[in-house]
């Protein structure tokens, strides 16, 4: 069945890229496209910085549209400066508005916005009803399933959100409170899913990990769409892992370790000419420090240590094509 945002469609089973800071710049976001996701989203943008005109968040509208269909994410605590934001968003032409209402990081939510929302219902919802009016593009919502487990409210909140004429909702299993820890809930979002009065598409975010998971969520829990976050960290090509097994397809055999080492270099070359050497290399070791390819090598420690002190793209570069010699 094809699921669909707007006029947009997606085919069945679609794996979309979960927006997140640090993480899902334009050169990330290629790569995972690339690999097969169905929709990739940018790094959060903050209303107020836009509406500040501070640079750091308007290069983050930078959108091309070989990563399309494209997304970006708002998030803010006031009405006003989040409709004139998203007008300024529309500008750029992303084909979704996605407003943020589950980060749970201190910074964000601590300061009532993000996650911080789920403990102002009547406020997050007269954002989302004015943001919806003031633009022409789909809207959709990312939230988390309420604040702490005594306050699981998703069930009425999505319908709540469907009636301020949101186009779809992406759920994390998980409350504000519980941050990142412990595992995803998925039967709330099953249960949203399953309510015959939610017309728009349900996606599922939390704790997919693997292609099995993905599989899983769709299976077990009905949703229209999968949301992978933290498990993409060094590994783009979960996308195509993913779509192969959905499509009942063998794993393809050419991503091997050289393969998968390519594709981590390309990410390093790309953030170096995006940005500059020493900020660009900064960017990628958090990839190339979570990346599942080295796990398992012997006695990798000080080579891992050596990746995340190298601070130049030749010394960078002569360490991972030496692993790569080592393994050969």
């Amino acid at each position: 069945m094809t699921m669909q945002i707007g006029d947009i469609s997606f085919g069945d089973k679609p794996v979309f890229l979960a927006p997140m800071e640090d993480v899902t710049d334009i050169g990330f976001r290629q790569l995972c496209k690339r690999f097969g996701a169905s929709m990739v989203y940018t790094e959060f943008v903050s209303a107020e910085a836009l509406v500040r005109s501070v640079n750091s968040t308007v290069a983050k509208l930078a959108i091309r549209d070989e990563e399309r269909p494209v997304g970006i994410q708002l998030y803010g605590r006031d009405v006003d400066s989040m409709v004139e934001a998203a007008k300024m968003v529309e500008q750029v032409r992303p084909d979704v508005i996605d407003l943020n209402f589950g980060c749970p990081v201190k910074k964000v939510a601590g300061k009532g916005a993000g996650a911080g929302m789920l403990r102002n219902i009547p406020l997050l919802l007269d954002i989302t009803r004015e943001v919806v009016k003031a633009v022409k593009v789909p809207v959709t919502v990312k939230t988390r399933l309420g604040w702490d487990l005594e306050n699981i409210i998703i069930g009425d909140l999505a319908l709540q959100l469907q009636d301020c004429g949101i186009s779809a909702l992406t759920i994390h299993g998980r409350t504000r409170s519980q941050m990142y820890t412990g595992t995803a809930n998925w039967q709330p979002i099953a249960q949203v899913k399953n309510d015959p009065r939610i017309h728009i598409p349900i996606i599922g975010n939390g704790d997919i990990t693997s292609p099995e998971e993905a599989k899983r969520a769709f299976d077990d829990f009905g949703v229209d769409a999968v949301m992978v976050g933290r498990a993409t960290f060094g590994r783009p090509w979960i996308f195509r892992e993913i779509r192969r097994f959905l499509d009942g397809e063998e794993p393809d055999e050419k991503m091997d370790f050289s393969w998968k080492l390519d594709v981590l270099e390309e990410q390093l070359r790309i953030n170096v000419e995006r940005i500059d050497e020493y900020r660009g290399i900064l960017h990628t070791r958090r990839h190339l420090a979570a990346s599942p390819i080295f796990k398992g090598i012997p006695n990798f420690r000080s080579t891992r240590i050596a990746i995340l002190r190298a601070e130049r793209m030749d010394e960078l570069m002569a360490i991972l094509e030496d692993v790569r010699r080592q393994l050969a």
